[in-house]
């Protein structure tokens, strides 16, 4: 039998010809409802089609989970049902449970042309790659307001937030998507930012009056900050890290009490070698201040990130810099580990270890510490310093690996990014 004659319109018509005459009163009710019956049958069954969006949330989310991550930001626009679907915990941790979530290296710079972002993956085919370029007014105005270069970077999940003294802005790495969120509660620069638990604290900085002795936390689900505690100490150009629930605030300068903005003038050499060299460590679970550590090597901190309940920092001694490990796990007795020193990072000779200079230290999974290379204009730099420019070139990354304990020359970021912070995601 053919599809045409299981049409229920067509058996409505060969079955009025099997009828006695309509005329005939016994049959004719029976034969209309039999051809009204027939006629919504064929109307339900042209009407009722069962289609991929009708799929209840877990199906879909299982389906979705498994599209290559080049097509997640289609997919997204697809309709709103989908694109929070894809926004969920959920679909990130069945990407994950799937092994299609890798650790990415992102670096965010401004060009003339937008919002550059350059991103690394640790995958078989190792290379960076641009991953957006465009122009955003009203994204691009806050982030050049603070500067980029300046700002903290904080990683959750697949998200980036970029944080600075006068907005806050997150960054979906799937889908390419800029929005903006609320700012913290008191304005401040080159302060210390960590994420524990899925939520975000800073402390420290400066240009926020005497607020910037706070400990804030931000909530990424109900886009909201408050603070939770006072620091005793405040501290300027602080790197924060955290290990096992605990945030620790490393480094920088004491505030001086007659401004708000710091500097080296603004401390005397005593007080700011000792905040140089010490950290701070809050216990989020509990809301106390534990005992303070100092940091060894007589240096001044530039860099730090967590990698494996460990934390690491480099150090810089003006004529060369030392890279420490201190051991964050939590020992009996609610005791840490020690700190040990580290090979140094071999640097090429013509990095000169000056204020002009940064780096940024990022951990990768549990068994990298990537070092990236900041500076600022080298135009500018070289006209001011008089330097040779033969082989100077920013972008240089070096890459520690924990299990060898030695250093690997990496790819160099891309010419276009420049002045960048960076940040890894998983994504």
């Amino acid at each position: 039998m053919t599809t045409e004659s299981c049409n229920p319109r067509r058996f409505s018509r060969i079955m009025k010809s099997c009828f006695p005459n309509p005329t005939q009163s016994e049959y004719s009710r029976q034969t209309t409802y039999l051809i009204k019956l027939s006629d919504k049958i064929s109307s339900e069954n042209n009407h009722h089609q069962t289609n991929f969006s009708c799929l209840p949330d877990d199906l879909l989310l299982e389906c979705l989970s498994r599209v290559p991550l080049s097509s997640l930001s289609s997919i997204s626009r697809v309709c709103r049902k989908w694109s929070y679907l894809i926004d969920s915990s959920t679909f990130f941790n069945l990407r994950r449970n799937r092994n299609l979530i890798c650790q990415t290296i992102f670096a965010i710079s401004l060009t003339d042309f937008g919002i550059c972002l350059a991103n690394l993956r640790y995958e078989n085919d190792l290379s960076w790659k641009i991953a957006c370029t465009q122009n955003v007014d009203s994204v691009m105005s806050q982030i050049i307001e603070g500067s980029i270069s300046h700002s903290r970077l904080i990683a959750i999940e697949k998200f980036i937030y970029i944080i600075n003294r006068n907005s806050t802005v997150r960054y979906n790495t799937w889908t390419g998507g800029f929005s903006s969120r609320s700012t913290m509660l008191f304005p401040r620069k080159r302060f210390a930012a960590a994420v524990i638990a899925g939520k975000i604290y800073i402390a420290g900085g400066g240009g926020g009056g005497d607020r910037t002795g706070t400990v804030e936390e931000y909530n990424p689900e109900t886009d909201t900050w408050q603070i939770i505690a006072e620091s005793s100490r405040r501290r300027y150009g602080c790197i924060g890290a955290s290990v096992d629930g605990v945030f620790y605030l490393i480094g920088g300068l004491k505030i001086s009490n007659r401004s708000d903005y710091c500097s080296s003038r603004d401390a005397t050499s005593t007080e700011a070698r000792a905040y140089a060299c010490s950290m701070d460590l809050y216990d989020i679970e509990t809301r106390v201040w534990l005992r303070s550590r100092s940091v060894p090597g007589g240096g001044c901190v530039v860099a730090g990130c967590a990698v494996d309940g460990h934390v690491y920092v480099l150090m810089n001694h003006a004529v060369e810099l030392s890279f420490w490990r201190f051991d964050g796990r939590r020992l009996l007795g609610n005791g840490f580990g020690e700190w040990c020193r580290l090979k140094s990072p071999p640097l090429p000779a013509q990095v000169r270890l000056d204020n002009t200079v940064r780096f940024s230290c990022v951990g990768v999974g549990e068994e990298k510490v990537v070092l990236i290379q900041v500076m600022g204009c080298i135009d500018d730099l070289l006209r001011r310093s008089g330097r040779n420019c033969k082989g100077l070139k920013e972008g240089l990354v070096l890459v520690y690996d924990k299990e060898s304990g030695e250093w690997s020359r990496d790819l160099d970021l891309p010419e276009i990014v420049r002045r960048a912070a960076c940040v890894c995601v998983e994504c």
